[in-house]
C-alpha cells in the first residue's frame, strides 16, 4: 500500500515547476524570439511544455477524463501515464518500452535544434547564408528538432491539451517558416532561390535522417573540441 502511494500519479507540483522551468529555459536559449510571431510561437510551445509537465507530475488530466467520463480503467499510478501501454494492455513492459522510445526521439529532436541554431549563430555574425551542416539536408533544422521533440513528448507521456496543442505548434512555426523565406529571398536573391530548390523545408529527403543526426552530432563534437582547445590554450 505504501509502495503504490508513493508511486501515485500526480500530486507532485514542485518537480513540474522545475521541469517547466528548465525546459522552458531551454527553449528560449535556442529559439530566442524577437519578433512578435516568434514569441507567438514560443509561448505555445511553452504552454505545450507546462501542460506536458502539469499533468506529468502535478495533476492527472487527462487520466481523470478518462476514468471519470469514458470508464477507462487507469489507475493513477506513474507508469499508467504512459497511455498508449495503458491503452493497449502493454503493462510495464510497454511503459518503458514508450518511455524509451519518446525519450530518444525526443532527444533526436534537441540536438538538432541545438545544432541549427549554433550555426545560425555563427553564420549570422559572419553575415553569411548557412548551407552546410545540418543545413544542407533541411532549410528549417531548428523548427525540425521542434517538431521531432514534440512527437516523443507525444509518444512518452501523450494528453489532451498537448494532443491538442501539437497541430498548432506545428501550423505556427510553418507560417514563420515562410516568413522568415521571404526575408532570406530579399536578402540573399539568387543565392538563397538555389538553396531553398534543392533543400527541403522541413522534411529529410529519404534515406538522408540517419546523416541528417549524424551531423547534429558532428555539430556538438566540433564545439566541445573547440572547447578543450582553447582550455589548452588557456592553461599555456
Amino acid at each position: 500500500m505504501n509502495a503504490q502511494n508513493e508511486s501515485s500519479l500526480g500530486g507532485q507540483w514542485y518537480l513540474a515547476v522545475i521541469m517547466i522551468v528548465l525546459v522552458g529555459w531551454f527553449v528560449f536559449r535556442y529559439l530566442v524570439p524577437q519578433s512578435w510571431k516568434e514569441w507567438r510561437a514560443a509561448g505555445l510551445l511553452q504552454a505545450f511544455i507546462i501542460a506536458l509537465y502539469a499533468e506529468m507530475y502535478g495533476f492527472p488530466l487527462t487520466i481523470y477524463i478518462l476514468t471519470a467520463y469514458f470508464g477507462v480503467d487507469i489507475p493513477w499510478l506513474h507508469m499508467r501515464g504512459h497511455l498508449w501501454s495503458s491503452l493497449l494492455g502493454a503493462g510495464d513492459f510497454g511503459a518503458m518500452i514508450e518511455m524509451i522510445l519518446g525519450y530518444t526521439i525526443i532527444f533526436a529532436g534537441i540536438a538538432l535544434l541545438a545544432a541549427g541554431w549554433q550555426q545560425v549563430y555563427k553564420a549570422q555574425k559572419e553575415h553569411r547564408l548557412v548551407t552546410d551542416g545540418v543545413y544542407r539536408f533541411v532549410r528549417h533544422p531548428q523548427y525540425t528538432g521542434i517538431f521531432i521533440a514534440v512527437l516523443g513528448q507525444l509518444i512518452h507521456w501523450p494528453t489532451v491539451p498537448t494532443l491538442f496543442l501539437a497541430p498548432l505548434i506545428l501550423f505556427l512555426y510553418w507560417r514563420l517558416s515562410i516568413k522568415e523565406e521571404r526575408q532570406m529571398f530579399d536578402r540573399f536573391g539568387a543565392e538563397y532561390a538555389a538553396y531553398a530548390s534543392r533543400t527541403p523545408r522541413f522534411i529529410p529527403r529519404w534515406g538522408t535522417w540517419r546523416t541528417t543526426f549524424r551531423a547534429s552530432q558532428n555539430m556538438d563534437n566540433v564545439k566541445n573540441s573547440k572547447s578543450d582547445s582553447e582550455s589548452e590554450v588557456t592553461s599555456i
